[in-house]
This record gives C-alpha cells, sequence and structure tokens, in this order.
C-alpha cells in the first residue's frame, strides 16, 4: 500500500480551514469536479461528528456561493414540513425549535449553523435565493416491486431527481454515505448479530439516471470519538491508507479520477471496505459497521478525508 499512500499524499490538497465561515480557497479544487452536475452528494460516514457537519457545510457554502448551486437537500427529512424552507425565505419562525422536530441525526448546533447561513445568505441575495428541496405530493409509481431498505432506496432517488428536475436547481445533497455512494449494488452491514443487505442505492439509481450529472463525494473519517470512542480502522479497510496518507494534516480532498499508476489503480479500483458508522454502533463490534461490496473510485468521484472526528453538538 505504500505506493497509494505517497500517491495521495501527492495529489490531495490539504484542508486548512475548519469553521464553516472560514474561506474556501482550500475547497476550491472541488469545484471542477462537480460544478456542471445537478445532483452532488455529500456522503457521510457517521452522521454525527462536527468535522464532517463543518466540512459538508463549508462544500455547500462553495457550491452555492461559488458554483450557482441553489437547493440544498436534507436526506430522510421534508424542510417544508418543519418550517425551515419558509424560515430561510422569510426569516419567520424559530428555527431551533423546527429541528427539534426533525430526524434525530439533523438536531444538532451544526444543522441549526447551515440554516442560519442559508437565511443570510438569501438576505443577501433576495433576488436568488437558495432553498431546501421538497418532495412531491404523491409517490413515484414503478412497474417493478421492491421492499424494505431496496425500496427506500430507489425512493430517496427518486425524490432527488424529480425536484431537480420540477425546480430546474442545482441541488446539493447531504446525507449518509450508505446512500450517496453509487453503490451498483453495494452492501451494508450494522452489527454482527443481523445479515448485511445488499442492493442497489440512492447513489447507483442517479448515476444510472443521470449519468456525469451526478456526483458523489465521500466524508471519510478515520478514528476519534461520536460520543463513543471510534478506534482506527483495522487493516481490511480503506481507511487505513486514507489515514496514514493524511500525515499532520487535519484533512484532505482527493480527485478520484486523477491518472494514477498501476499499483494505485489496483488500490483504487479493487472491492474495500469503507467504515459506515450508524445509530447502533457499538466499538466493541467495530469491524462489523461497514460498506462493502464496491471500492472507493466506484464508489466517489471525489473523497474528503477527516483523520480525527469529535462528537457533533447536540441542540440544547
Amino acid at each position: 500500500m505504500q505506493a497509494a499512500t505517497e500517491w495521495i499524499e501527492k495529489n490531495s490538497h490539504a484542508l486548512t480551514a475548519r469553521k464553516p465561515d472560514e474561506p474556501l480557497d482550500d475547497l476550491r479544487p472541488l469545484a471542477p469536479l462537480v460544478r456542471d452536475a445537478k445532483i452532488v452528494a455529500l456522503g457521510a460516514a457517521a452522521r454525527l461528528t462536527r468535522e464532517l457537519s463543518d466540512v459538508a457545510h463549508r462544500v455547500v457554502r462553495l457550491l452555492v456561493e461559488e458554483e450557482g448551486f441553489r437547493t440544498v437537500a436534507l436526506e430522510g427529512d421534508d424542510p417544508g414540513r418543519l418550517g425551515l424552507d419558509a424560515y430561510v425565505a422569510t426569516g419567520k419562525g424559530d428555527p431551533r425549535a423546527m429541528l427539534a422536530e426533525a430526524r434525530t441525526f439533523w438536531q444538532t448546533t451544526e444543522i441549526l449553523e447551515l440554516v442560519h447561513w442559508m437565511r443570510s445568505y438569501n438576505k443577501r441575495r433576495p433576488d436568488d435565493p437558495v432553498r431546501f428541496a421538497q418532495a412531491p405530493a404523491e409517490p413515484i409509481r414503478h412497474t417493478t416491486p421492491l421492499s424494505g431498505l431496496a425500496e427506500a432506496e430507489r425512493t430517496l432517488a427518486d425524490n432527488a431527481a424529480w425536484w431537480q428536475q420540477h425546480s430546474g436547481d442545482k441541488v446539493v445533497y447531504w446525507g449518509g454515505m450508505a446512500h450517496t455512494a453509487i453503490g451498483d449494488p453495494r452492501t451494508i452491514s450494522v452489527s454482527s448479530s443481523q445479515t448485511p443487505e445488499t442492493h442497489r442505492n440512492m447513489g447507483g439509481y442517479l448515476r444510472e439516471r443521470l449519468g456525469p450529472d451526478f456526483r458523489s463525494v465521500g466524508l471519510t473519517l478515520g478514528h476519534g470519538s461520536i460520543g463513543l470512542p471510534l478506534p482506527a480502522a483495522g487493516p481490511d479497510f480503506v481507511e487505513g491508507v486514507l489515514s496514514e496518507a493524511a500525515g499532520n494534516r487535519a484533512g484532505y480532498l482527493l480527485d478520484l479520477s486523477l491518472p494514477r499508476p498501476e499499483p494505485v489503480r489496483r488500490f483504487l479500483d479493487t472491492p474495500t471496505r469503507t467504515r459506515l458508522i450508524g445509530p447502533s454502533y457499538d466499538p466493541r463490534d467495530d469491524e462489523a459497521h461497514h460498506m462493502s461490496g464496491g471500492s472507493l473510485a466506484s464508489w466517489f468521484d471525489a473523497v474528503v478525508h477527516t483523520p480525527e472526528v469529535t462528537p457533533a453538538r447536540p441542540l440544547l
């Protein structure tokens, strides 16, 4: 793996800013990779971390402020139902109270900061606002029946594609890596006591429908804490190499479409495992929490890797 580590060190772009309101210079190398897409998905390996939330916020800022994206989609919730879309448009209501009614993983100070930023942006640009995505009034019907999580994945793709076509906006979609990776199919494991599930996911459907107009950015992580201790990844996980390549950097951006020599190509294109930290995470069963069935280069167009994470800040 030494060749891959050295190649990543040489070809990745260090992230030098950490807070959402800091300058975006370090993220600008991402812009050429995604600016022509209709939907860009940011998929976090763990929902409730401060660092992955902050870097996602900064990518949203980059795409909205500099690349013309005008919709933000928060996976798994309807911001219109919560009143958040009206708030960012008009300033009416209490967004903290609205988020208290959202899915648990959106009830964080980091998401509240995103909502406040969207409102601030709209106050500055009332004639060209940013908004939240909405879901169709009726479910989109298919001739091929699916059930369970497989159906949920197709519905996520349906809703994202419908809103993009309906609105005409370029959309930045913030969700979980299990959904946003280009899985055609992919396998998710949430514990050693449950049977892994294999099926096409949202990212797989959107790549099939939109081709390069859908781009997937993986927000990967190394170790730290999510409120529970998060040990360093084992040798079967791609994060071992990603974290080693970080050196002393707090994080970096890597374009996975770059030309690379044969040893690096094998590393990026060989099926692997990546960490997937969900609500049932158990540090004692760490290796059972993963996504598999694909390679780093097949799942993502780019990766933003954060070697060390800390817990998100819950709304009080």
